[in-house]
């Protein structure tokens, strides 16, 4: 019989259809194999065309002055980086003038290298990268929020195949990350356990056991019990804090080490599968929040949303979350 799981966090009711569950093998998507180049003659992000991109804002070099990983902005920004803020409100009419921050993160020169078959050192730098332009965002006093995401592949939304991320800073508080530091706050978990509801479900979740994919010092990443989609993992950070952007050095290492460690289970399992990350994080402002826990989420693009999804706003998960996370937990990805 389905299982109907509530998705503490987010608040989501989700169908575990138990009865039309695959077998986690079969939700990779075999793709025509195709030879992709180190390098690209006309990809704007590959070394050499730097002139094709705006000026950067961000770069690392390696120990020849060469970059490994640098920032610009985005050509086709999804806001106005000049003016200022304007407020309108007419009867329900209401808008706030476009203006924010939208900047391409270019993770590596080599046009072919997937963030799962980077080193972790070269992760690391691209993590770094993350947290340098989240805290420059928020500099910016127009910016409410700030999001860092990746979209790998066509079916997530991306239309240029050299690795990259993207960070944007709105001057808005998103509704969705609104819902879910109201989904804590409304649970009462802190005033009656003392306790943030995200570290209260990471216990929960590292004495199960059954949903974790790997570990290390800092980080856990799982699969959640009502996880939204199929092979939908989260990446918790082991101590509390509200704010990507005050990681240590010690835990940017071990993100990187777990990120790639998670994308390379991907990469092998589910054979380079399309998919979304995440950074769910508040501001440097907000860092002491007692109930919000920043995090990563995946989402490999194996399903697609329909009507039902719509029509309710709850979701059909068509593989069992301890299921996924034991396919990816018994993945070899040493060989």
């Amino acid at each position: 019989m389905p299982e109907v799981r509530l998705n503490v966090v987010t608040g989501d009711w989700v169908i575990i259809a138990t009865e039309r569950a695959k077998r986690p093998e079969d939700f990779s998507h075999k793709k025509e194999k195709k030879e992709v180049p180190q390098y690209v003659e006309t990809c704007p992000f590959c070394p050499g065309n730097e002139n094709q991109t705006p000026d950067e804002t961000f770069r690392i070099n390696d120990g020849h002055g060469n970059w490994m990983v640098r920032s610009v902005p985005n050509k086709f920004s999804a806001l106005s980086p000049g003016g200022e803020i304007i407020k309108s409100k007419i009867d329900f009419k209401q808008y706030i003038s476009g203006v924010g921050l939208h900047e391409v993160i270019i993770e590596t020169p080599e046009h072919n290298k997937t963030t799962a078959l980077l080193p972790p050192s070269h992760i690391e730098k691209v993590l770094f990268a993350y947290k340098d332009r989240q805290l420059a965002f928020y500099n910016d006093e127009r910016v409410e929020h700030v999001i860092i995401f990746k979209n790998h592949g066509a079916g997530a939304g991306t239309s240029l195949e050299h690795p990259h991320s993207q960070i944007v800073g709105t001057p808005v508080f998103p509704g969705q990350v609104m819902m879910r530091l109201g989904e804590a706050i409304r649970n009462y978990y802190y005033v009656n356990f003392g306790e943030c509801l995200y570290c209260a479900y990471l216990h929960g979740e590292i004495k199960d056991r059954e949903r974790i994919v790997c570990e290390n010092d800092s980080f856990v990443a799982f699969v959640p019990y009502a996880a939204l989609s199929p092979f939908h993992l989260w990446i918790f950070p082991k101590t509390h804090n509200a704010c990507f952007a005050l990681v240590n050095e010690k835990e940017i290492s071990d993100l990187a080490f777990i990120l790639k460690d998670v994308l390379l289970r991907l990469y092998i399992g589910l054979e380079n599968p399309d998919f979304n990350y995440a950074v769910r994080s508040l501001s440097p402002r907000g860092a002491d929040s007692k109930y919000f826990h920043w995090y990563i989420a995946i989402v490999p693009r194996v399903t697609q949303a329909a009507g039902f999804e719509l029509g309710t706003g709850m979701f059909i998960n068509t593989a069992m979350p301890e299921k996924s996370a034991e396919f990816l937990r018994n993945i070899d990805t040493q060989s």
